[in-house]
């Protein structure tokens, strides 16, 4: 699978995304749950305050309350199977929401740093004995320890005052931070094109970081007719990225024949910097191998790369 120059005027691709593409295979451990839009996420104030020093940090739950993690970094969450029914894992506005449904013993959890691929690690207990386990927990990546925390479970691991996270970061330098441009380690589609393989079919501790990405709504319809009118293909968008001026759509696409189709990136219609087949070919339809993902690579608003 590889991205290929386009003769036909209805397709632009770019040769700088010309890189095979391996399927990933779903493995145990670790489970990406969601993509946790939490950019720009405004400071909160939270009861207790944590340091995460690459030591795994104990967060206690009430079982049947909700308790907020402050985050403030764009993450993935995951966690093993078995939690499911157990825990739910929501996020919004720069948090994180955790509540147990049920009794558990102390688990892992993992915060994956979209831009660093760093992984916080949370150990996770429930019980509906724990009576000082409701209280928001913010965590924090900067300054000492000054005081210790109430809360059952996490004292001893520091809370940190609001002004000693910032220590050393002048109001100039963090927007120094904020201002500075990611640099890439290759070519930009091939990075959104791999995230999103990745993102789609890996574990989320495996995903590579690429700066700046974060998930978006396309805005296109259920299916995509136009895409591939030459062959009888079902398209259906199922999700996208966007970093640095260029966007990613993962395309599902399902052959509805009773026959073999060889995919040709050529007989794609649309504006579109780099497009990359998960496999080159497709079965008949009803066999294992008749439904694939195409991973095309846009420059401006998504839409309009589909005719729209």
């Amino acid at each position: 699978m590889m991205s290929q120059n386009n003769g036909n005027k209805g397709s632009k691709l770019s040769q700088c995304s010309r890189a095979m593409m391996l399927a990933l295979t779903l493995a145990g451990g670790v489970l990406p749950v969601a993509t946790l839009v939490l950019l720009s996420a405004p400071a909160a104030h939270a009861d207790t305050l944590v340091k995460w020093d690459r030591l795994p940090l104990a967060i206690p739950l009430k079982t049947g309350t909700e308790r907020v993690i402050f985050v403030d970094k764009n993450v993935r969450v995951g966690f093993p199977p078995a939690l499911n029914g157990k825990l739910r894992v929501q996020s919004t506005g720069g948090a994180v929401y955790l509540k147990a449904t049920a009794d558990f013993p102390q688990t892992r959890l993992q915060l994956q740093d979209a831009e660093s691929g760093e992984i916080i690690l949370l150990d996770v207990t429930a019980s509906a004995k724990m009576p000082d386990a409701t209280e928001p927990v913010k965590i924090v990546y900067d300054g000492s320890v000054t005081t210790l925390s109430n809360s059952t479970g996490v004292a001893g691991q520091g809370a940190v005052s609001d002004s000693a996270a910032s220590a050393g970061d002048t109001p100039s330098a963090v927007t120094a931070k904020a201002r500075k441009k990611p640099t890439y380690s290759a070519p930009l589609p091939v990075l959104l094109t791999r995230y999103a393989a990745q993102s789609l079919y890996a574990p989320a501790r495996t995903v590579e970081a690429v700066p700046g990405i974060r998930p978006v709504n396309p805005h296109l319809p259920k299916t995509l007719k136009a895409l591939y009118p030459s062959e009888p293909l079902q398209t259906r968008p199922v999700a996208a990225w966007t970093a640095a001026g260029r966007s990613v759509v993962a395309v599902t696409v399902r052959n509805t024949a009773s026959r073999k189709i060889i995919l040709d990136p050529r007989a794609l219609q649309g504006q579109f910097v780099a497009a990359t087949f998960q496999h080159r070919w497709l079965g008949p339809t009803g066999s294992p191998e008749d439904t694939t993902t195409l991973y095309l690579v846009v420059a401006g608003r998504i839409s309009q790369a589909f005719g729209g």
